[in-house]
């Protein structure tokens, strides 16, 4: 039996197109299906390694969750993770085939890539019965038609239903659904089968004078107006700017400096201490004052040497040696752990036109980046961590790499992790080190914060060290997720004519 299919596409970018994908994979293992998330193509720098060492988009890992299904490279096939200069590092099945300029990319890879798109649409009607299509931005982009591999044209490869969503928050929704459709050719708007407000505050009351508007306009009917949402715990669409990240202003007991750099990936690294109730997380923007910060962390980067500059430039670099020197402790992963190192090296130039720059200092360390990716799922332990002497022994903990440079030492060190296990296979590797203060470490493990007991532990530290009891764990990362897709599909079940919905999928 062919798998059945629904797409949920957006009038622009930041409307809640990845969040209704997530909302529908849920609601649809609820009801009994086996379903799963598909993105053609996204950009994003938050990624995600899969079990067998592919690349994705973490927006559609989450939905993966929301579904209960593990998550493939095949549900999206195309990842374009930009490097800066109009340029992006490709990933095609789970593996980097290179970088390209915009140009290039839309002029001529993308018609390879749809290669790729095609034989992971066959991958996905082989495995599922259901399949819960996201779109990128706008299907009305004119410029950008003539080589779309994301929007209508997978809605007519896969013969898919399109539900249009409109963020009411931002105004203009009407206009933009009009305009949206409008700029369709007929058989692309004979797909779209419902129109969906997403993000509504207020009285429904006061709204229905423009639902029969967009019905009496469009011939289209509003299925849902779902309300507007608050903290919600789920990963979003990368591209959305940290910036559109509240800011949580009450004080608590520790406060943790994130330094963001141009080209920050992977930030969803510092979700988990972000939940914790006695955390503050605070990414520190250019202009930004550190402050006095009971913990420095630099995150990964897909330009390592570019944000290196970035931190000498700003004065953010002299700022935390000097801090460090201090006592205060500092974290850095993937990039943020080179980049603490005494240099970075790029003599084939794999992110950047930079040879090589120097580091912070902190660790005795060099890295080079070389034209191989290293992608794996890991399981790690760790039998004496001494990070602010917490003697931290910890077994199964879980965490990903993502990274092209390889790190050695200038003079011995201690390490950090022991990975045990890559992409389900034995391993023998160190990861990371730490100095002899015991104040600094860098790993190149991606979601350890994401380890319960490790985290806990970590806090505890920090709260030690500023003369506050430790505490027992207080947040179960993975349990919090699962009660939050929860949560979102009863919110859109509520506000969804699920009844006709289910109606428009047996016409298909």
């Amino acid at each position: 039996m062919m798998a059945k299919r629904i797409m949920f596409q957006g009038t622009s970018s930041h409307v809640g197109k990845s969040i209704l994908t997530t909302a529908f994979c849920r609601i649809l293992k609820q009801d009994g299906w086996n379903a799963a998330p598909f993105k053609a193509q996204n950009m994003a720098l938050n990624s995600y390694v899969t079990k067998d060492g592919g690349e994705m988009g973490r927006s559609t890992v989450a939905q993966a969750e929301a579904a209960g299904v593990d998550p493939v490279v095949e549900m999206n096939p195309v990842l374009l993770k930009p490097t800066g200069n109009s340029c992006s590092q490709v990933i095609l099945l789970g593996h980097s085939v290179g970088n390209y300029s915009a140009r290039d990319y839309q002029d001529h890879y993308s018609q390879e890539a749809w290669k790729s798109v095609l034989h992971a649409i066959d991958y996905m009607e082989q495995h599922f019965n259901m399949i819960v299509i996201e779109g990128a931005g706008s299907p009305a982009e004119v410029n950008l038609k003539a080589n779309d591999i994301v929007n209508m044209r997978i809605a007519k490869t896969m013969n898919a239903p399109v539900f249009l969503i409109a963020d009411i928050d931002r105004g203009g929704a009407l206009a933009s659904i009009v305009g949206t459709l409008e700029l369709l050719e007929p058989d692309e708007r004979a797909l779209v089968k419902g129109l969906i407000i997403n993000k509504f505050r207020g009285d429904i009351t006061l709204l229905e004078p423009a639902l029969t508007f967009l019905r009496e306009k469009t011939g289209i009917p509003v299925l849902g107006v779902l309300p507007y949402l608050d903290k919600l715990g789920i990963d979003d669409e990368d591209s959305v700017s940290l910036q559109d990240i509240p800011s949580d202003h009450v004080m608590r007991d520790i406060h943790i400096a994130v330094i963001q750099t141009p080209k920050i990936s992977n930030f969803t690294d510092f979700d988990a201490l972000a939940h914790e109730p006695d955390v503050n997380v605070r990414f520190v923007q250019k202009g930004d004052l550190i402050g006095d910060p009971d913990l420095i962390i630099l995150p990964g980067s897909k330009n390592t040497t570019e944000d290196l500059l970035y931190l000498h430039r700003n004065g953010y670099a002299k700022e935390i040696r000097e801090m460090a020197d201090r006592g205060v402790p500092v974290i850095g992963i993937c990039g943020g752990y080179q980049m603490i190192g005494e240099k970075v090296c790029d003599p084939l130039h794999v992110e950047s036109e930079n040879d090589e720059v120097e580091g912070l200092g902190l660790l005795p360390t060099i890295t080079t980046m070389q034209g191989e990716k290293n992608t794996y799922q890991v399981e790690c332990e760790c039998g004496d961590l001494p990070f602010l002497g917490m003697k931290y022994e910890g077994k199964g903990l879980r965490a990903y790499e993502i990274h092209m440079g390889r790190t050695v030492l200038t003079r011995p060190a201690q390490n950090l992790f022991h990975i045990i296990s890559r992409s389900g296979k034995p391993a023998d590797v160190q990861d990371g080190y730490i100095t002899e203060t015991g104040n600094v470490f860098g790993t190149y493990c991606h979601g350890i914060f994401d380890n319960d007991d490790l985290r806990r532990s970590l806090i505890n530290a920090l709260r030690e060290r500023k003369g506050l009891e430790a505490l027992p764990i207080q947040f179960r990362y993975r349990a919090y997720k699962e009660a939050e897709y929860d949560r979102l599909a009863d919110a859109v079940r509520k506000n969804f004519d699920m009844k006709e919905f289910y109606r428009i999928l047996e016409e298909e």
